[in-house]
């Protein structure tokens, strides 16, 4: 004890310690030995889980048609987990008569759907333009051409919806899509109107807008006139308020 009171270091000096007194070297994760093996825990595998389709099938002669249904798309596509596929219903029409009502080309980049397609479909958005209130003949004939799928019931319990263009005010907005649920009620399909789920914008009466509780809709005139951003927006709504149904119904 020193004249501090504290403790005095010992003068022995401490043996090194050899290589056979050190302690082993740890083992990695990727290391083993004959006595332990260390392994690195796997976590399981997450199952992927594929997203809902909505098929939106249209025909379209002058674009009408089908700017609504690629505003839809984008509709179908905010929802998460569900995707909207675009096809095209084929033309019964030959390129001659086409060019003589100056149709314009059809978009090659959506493809035309065939009927046995529709089976890989979780809901159905169908449009068309008019022809005397009620639907197009070349959707008409589409639907004409499913009697395999309607004798087996392969699209019973699908969800399906509606959306139109007619020329006028009084050319068949309800009426395009009301006389149409009989070709789905055959199937056995499930019905999906918007009803007023739009809100302020289904109640504007001081401009030209398409649609009604059955679905959008747009006013194409002589031809000329475009489709509204109201218009366009009740589409992308119905896209959205599609995709939720489907969501909810099929997922539950």
């Amino acid at each position: 004890m020193g004249k501090g009171g504290g403790c005095v270091p010992s003068k022995k000096k401490i043996p090194p310690v050899t290589e056979t007194e050190q302690s082993p070297p740890r083992t990695t994760a990727t290391e083993s030995n004959d006595s332990d093996s260390i392994q690195e825990t796997q976590l399981p595998l997450q199952p992927t889980v594929a997203n809902l389709k909505i098929f939106i099938v249209y025909y379209s002669m002058y674009g009408h048609v089908e700017s609504l249904a690629k505003r839809i798309k984008q509709g179908v596509d905010a929802i998460e987990g569900v995707v909207g596929v675009l096809y095209r219903v084929p033309e019964t029409l030959s390129n001659e008569v086409l060019n003589m009502m100056k149709a314009p080309v059809k978009d090659e980049t959506i493809p035309v759907i065939s009927p046995e397609m529709l089976i890989e479909a979780d809901g159905v958005l169908f449009g068309f333009p008019t022809r005397y209130g009620s639907m197009a003949a070349q959707m008409k004939a589409f639907f004409d051409s499913t009697g395999s799928l309607w004798q087996g019931q392969k699209l019973a319990g699908k969800l399906a919806g509606l959306f139109v263009s007619t020329g006028t005010q009084g050319g068949g907005q309800e009426t395009t899509a009301w006389t149409a649920i009989t070709q789905l009620a055959h199937q056995g399909m499930l019905f999906v109107p918007i009803g007023y789920t739009f809100g302020p914008g289904m109640f504007i009466v001081d401009s030209i807008r398409g649609g009604s509780p059955y679905g959008a809709g747009v006013f194409a005139g002589d031809g000329s006139r475009e489709a509204s951003e109201t218009e366009l927006a009740l589409a992308e709504h119905q896209g959205k308020y599609m995709a939720g149904i489907v969501k909810r119904l099929v997922k539950s």
